[in-house]
Formats: structure tokens, C-alpha cells, sequence
């Protein structure tokens, strides 16, 4: 398997799972203001929709993080079994990271932004962390069935940007305690070095 990336952005969570799992897999970095991947190949023509993570299975492409999260964790623990109600869970959380907190984001990865919109967003940050922390103020270690799963890996990326908007993730306990969890696995450091993030 190959994964295409971006070091630091979403695709990161990919590349945290795909060494959770100890499975085969290259790696190629892409510039997505060039659209150019490092080998210089035309990322269109890899991904027409102009962003990572990509993943190559060797039999097909896959696009979409939370898809991809759940290609390659499917029968493994980093899921739960399919058709429990923690399986729901994890995608209805993975679902959650997407469509609202990563989303939220947007605007400070855009430097047309207007600043109206960044103070929006900003509110918006803040308004799911609230939500997420509340979650987790029950003494769980992670978000689903006290178990690492792939909604914790993709968490902890988006959680990862939370400087960018100038916001101290150590506001919301419960949150910052997974977040030193999730950063503290083997896995983690690992694909944060192979991405120049870590010395």
C-alpha cells in the first residue's frame, strides 16, 4: 500500500494507523499548492479532488480520511465488531471530527479567509471542543468503549492544529489528557518523525 500525504495535515491519522497496525506501506509526500507529489507526478491525475490522504491498496484508490481509517482498521481492535453499538459510535464520532471540528478549521488553512470568518470559526472550534470534553469527562481514557480506535487517531490530529487559530487545547482537560495519550504511542512518534514533526 502507498499513502499519499501531507506532513502534518489529516492524512496524518492514516499514517498513525497504518503503523498501529504494523502494515507494509510506502509513503509519498504531496505539495498540494503545486498539486505536485514528491516523485512529481500530477496529484490530479492520482486525486481530482486536490487533497490527501490518498491511499493506494494496490487493487484500488481510496479518498477520504474517515474512509480510509476504516478500510484499514476493519477487523482489527482499532474498530469495534461490526454492527455494535461502539462500531456506530466510532463512526458517528468520525463523522463528528469531519463534517464539524475538522471542517471548522477551513478558515485558518486559507489565507483569503476574511477574519470575520476565522472569528466564526474560532467560536465553532471552541463550541466542539466543549462538546468533546463533556464526552469524555466520565474518566474514559478514549472516545469509544475505553479502547483506542481510529476516532481517537483522527482526533488527535485535528486536535493537533489547535495553536493555529491561537487556542490552548489545555482549556478543556479531559480532551488535552487524550490528546498526551494518543501522542504518547509508539505509533504516533513514529509517523510524526517520518513526517519531519518530531526530531
Amino acid at each position: 500500500m502507498k499513502l499519499y500525504f501531507k506532513p502534518g495535515a489529516c492524512s496524518l491519522a492514516s499514517h498513525i494507523v497504518l503503523r498501529e497496525l504494523g502494515t507494509d506501506f510506502t509513503l509519498e509526500s504531496v505539495d498540494t499548492q503545486k498539486q505536485r507529489t514528491e516523485s512529481g507526478i500530477n496529484f490530479q491525475s492520482i486525486n481530482s479532488k486536490g487533497y490527501v490522504p490518498v491511499l493506494d491498496t494496490g487493487e484500488t484508490l481510496l479518498t477520504e480520511g474517515a474512509v480510509i481509517l476504516q478500510y484499514l482498521a476493519e477487523s482489527t481492535e482499532l474498530i469495534p465488531e461490526a454492527g455494535s453499538p461502539e462500531r456506530f459510535r466510532t463512526q458517528e464520532y468520525l463523522n463528528f471530527i469531519a463534517s464539524e471540528l475538522h471542517k471548522a478549521f477551513s478558515p485558518f488553512f486559507n489565507d483569503t479567509a476574511p477574519d470575520v470568518q476565522r472569528n466564526q470559526a474560532r467560536q465553532a472550534i471552541r463550541r466542539h471542543f466543549d462538546y468533546l470534553d463533556a464526552q469524555l469527562n466520565d474518566g474514559r481514557d478514549f472516545l469509544v468503549d475505553n479502547t483506542f480506535t481510529i476516532a481517537d487517531a483522527y482526533l488527535f490530529v485535528v486536535c493537533s492544529w489547535a495553536s493555529v487559530p491561537g487556542i490552548d487545547l489545555k482549556e478543556w482537560p479531559f480532551l488535552s489528557a487524550l490528546w498526551d495519550r494518543v501522542y504518547s504511542r509508539k505509533s504516533v512518534k513514529d509517523a510524526m518523525k517520518a513526517e519531519g514533526l518530531l526530531e
